[in-house]
């Protein structure tokens, strides 16, 4: 695979998006194809098998379109997907994961909220990552965020609906002592903004979209696939790799998210990625309960 082909970044929708833009910032020579599975969208209640063969289906699709490397940014679609996308070891894939061994360094009170999807949070990897980094006499106090995707997919960021969700979701949490909260979703950082109003800093918020960035910084350079810098090469791009935009639904809502965050945003081209009918058609998961864990 030639070291100019485009890196495949993937999520459910939007929230990858904070992902991009700290790729973006950190390997600006690099071409990227972004791709918002948002036709089934949000991922947190679907069945853990869909989850792998959505997972599957959009690396095939991505791959196709001449990737050199794919990054996994949704939290879900890493804990359910993410080790079948690597199994035949041909490319780079990098997923993303609640920051939890940051989190547990950066807390104080040793009480740490986490709030993901019910799907990351019910996940094995989730499980195994909690007891490898949880210190003792640490708590991690974790909530299913239940609604916030959807919100974040219809472009509320900052709605009284969104405030009352957050104070329903993180106020249990600083009520039993959290100082840190983990941003479990790649969808969350766009509701930063919006929690440190409503909760001035009684938290330290963990987002991991800089350090994914640096990972994939390390497996592009360890097989050799950086992207040679644009300073010499004469187009209007100049230093700067090309973007692709696509979504499986709803372009206007990708669109203005992108154009909010990204600069020389292209336009946002709707694709089909098929996917097999028994995982097309299986049952949405019944919701967790909400209560903290």
């Amino acid at each position: 695979m030639p070291s100019n082909a485009p890196i495949g970044v993937f999520d459910s929708g939007l929230g990858g998006l904070s992902v991009l833009q700290a790729v973006r910032a950190l390997l600006p020579h690099e071409s990227l194809l972004y791709v918002a599975d948002s036709r089934y969208a949000p991922y947190g209640e679907r069945p853990d098998a869909f989850l792998e063969q959505r997972s599957l289906a959009i690396g095939r699709w991505v791959r196709e379109h001449g990737a050199k490397a794919f990054v996994v940014a949704c939290n879900t679609a890493t804990a359910h997907g993410v080790a079948a996308l690597r199994a035949d070891g041909s490319w780079p894939v990098v997923g993303v994961e609640p920051g939890i061994k940051p989190a547990a360094a950066a807390s104080r009170s040793g009480v740490i909220g986490v709030l993901a999807t019910a799907a990351t949070l019910r996940s094995a990897r989730f499980a195994d990552l909690l007891a490898r980094h949880t210190a003792q006499g640490q708590r991690f106090l974790c909530q299913p965020g239940h609604g916030l995707v959807e919100r974040i997919e219809a472009g509320d960021v900052d709605s009284s609906e969104v405030v009352a969700l957050l104070d329903k979701y993180i106020a249990p949490m600083v009520a039993q002592g959290a100082d840190t909260l983990v941003l479990g979703c790649t969808h969350y950082p766009f509701l930063i903004p919006a929690i440190e109003r409503h909760f001035g800093t009684a938290l330290t918020l963990i987002d991991t979209g800089a350090a994914i960035a640096r990972q994939l910084q390390r497996r592009l350079e360890a097989d050799d696939l950086l992207a040679p810098s644009r300073n010499d090469v004469d187009d209007v791009q100049g230093s700067t790799g090309s973007l692709q935009l696509f979504t499986t639904a709803n372009a206007n809502a990708l669109q203005t998210m992108a154009d909010r965050l990204l600069t020389n945003v292209p336009r946002v081209a709707t694709v089909e990625i098929p996917e097999t009918a028994s995982a097309i058609d299986a049952p949405i998961a019944p919701q967790a309960a909400a209560g903290l864990v």
